[in-house]
């Protein structure tokens, strides 16, 4: 029996040498007091051989930067690295990048083996060089059976593999995808992120992802990117972005949080004095004035009784009493009043908590410092 073991996730970048660089990156369209700036200063590393996302809302500049990579935009200020290359204006035909479009884009006259095959021969590849490349990439892409069928008669999952094998057939330095899982079902588009990381592991090359799906980039990614508004918020491992988020805007858009806001003093820089009175433990000392917070529902425990483990500080520990108390399963979701001035939501598993957290109950909450963060802004 196979054994599945976490995956390990690089602390910086895959590989020794970067593939692609932004160095001082700005983007405008258009000029004068109408002129829109989509991209704001953006310096960012991605690794050789890493599968890397760019994740936001929408308008927060990540396909632009997509598109920069592959010539379809330019910067108006600031330098786009391919390999240590400067190709800020080298037009898309002579990058060494291939893009997968949300809608796939195959020539509908052509069938799978003559759609993958169009690239290798508007580069006069030798036929047979043609032919062995196809047929790995028919082999990686499980596509054996769909070769004579035109993307009319494929499913969108089909569609989308035909995509990958088109694009990976001319062997890229780097792959572009464009949010290209957006159009699947939700049990298609699963099963199709599972496809996308395999396929990534075993060409080896630099993958850059364009998602507004945070479980997506997650499940995806070596290493994510989030954007706000053409400005970089954080870089790091999926870990990293939802265990320690930077700013709030990365805490509320990788997951559900609770936000406790307050003010670190001069003399006691080790706590949070919140609205109310309450004292919250921050671990290590945090620079005087106000600060937030952000502790994850499922890294609240409940207890019948008070944990007498949180008089040494290590552990947070407040009183309050249930207001909902959502049964979904595998855990029960919780909104509780404590002296905080906002109830906080946890995520709570087990068989006692049916009774234990019945609505209007009294309970005692406690979460470790270390599960909790302090947010920049």
């Amino acid at each position: 029996m196979s054994t599945i073991t976490a995956r390990e996730y690089p602390s910086e970048t895959t590989g020794s040498e970067n593939s692609v660089i932004f160095r001082g990156v700005s983007k405008r369209f258009g000029d004068g007091p109408q002129a829109l700036t989509v991209i704001r200063d953006l310096n960012l590393s991605i690794g050789r051989g890493e599968f890397f996302s760019l994740l936001g809302p929408s308008g927060c500049g990540k396909t632009t930067a997509l598109r920069m990579i592959g010539g379809f935009e330019h910067p108006s200020r600031g330098e786009v690295l391919l390999d240590g290359d400067n190709i800020s204006g080298v037009p898309p035909y002579r990058r060494d990048v291939n893009m997968v479009f949300q809608s796939y884009s195959l020539f509908p006259h052509m069938d799978v083996y003559d759609n993958i095959e169009y690239g290798l021969r508007r580069k006069r590849v030798p036929r047979e060089e043609r032919r062995r490349r196809i047929a790995e990439m028919v082999e990686l892409a499980q596509l054996q059976s769909y070769l004579n069928r035109r993307p009319s008669q494929l499913s969108g999952g089909q569609q989308q593999r035909v995509a990958l094998a088109r694009a990976l057939v001319n062997r890229p330095k780097v792959l572009l995808l464009d949010e290209p899982l957006a159009a699947l079902d939700a049990k298609l588009r699963a099963s199709m992120q599972v496809e996308l990381r395999r396929i990534q592991r075993e060409v080896g090359i630099t993958f850059v992802f364009v998602t507004h799906d945070q479980q997506e980039a997650f499940a995806l990614s070596d290493r994510v990117a989030v954007m706000r508004a053409g400005r970089l918020e954080q870089v790091g491992t999926p870990p990293e972005l939802y265990g320690k988020p930077a700013t709030r805007f990365v805490a509320d858009f990788v997951g559900l949080s609770n936000f406790i806001d307050g003010q670190v003093e001069i003399n006691n820089p080790t706590c949070l004095h919140v609205q109310g009175g309450e004292r919250i433990h921050l671990g290590r000392p945090a620079e005087a004035g106000g600060r937030t917070i952000v502790v994850r529902p499922e890294n609240i425990g409940v207890h019948a009784e008070e944990p007498k483990e949180g008089c040494d500080g290590a552990i947070v520990v407040l009183k309050g009493r249930v207001l909902d108390n959502t049964f979904l399963g595998a855990k029960h979701a919780l909104r509780v009043k404590t002296a905080l001035p906002e109830p906080l939501l946890i995520e709570a598993r087990g068989e006692t908590m049916n009774a234990l957290a019945a609505t209007s109950s009294d309970v005692w909450l406690s979460w470790r410092v270390a599960d909790s963060a302090v947010l920049a802004d």
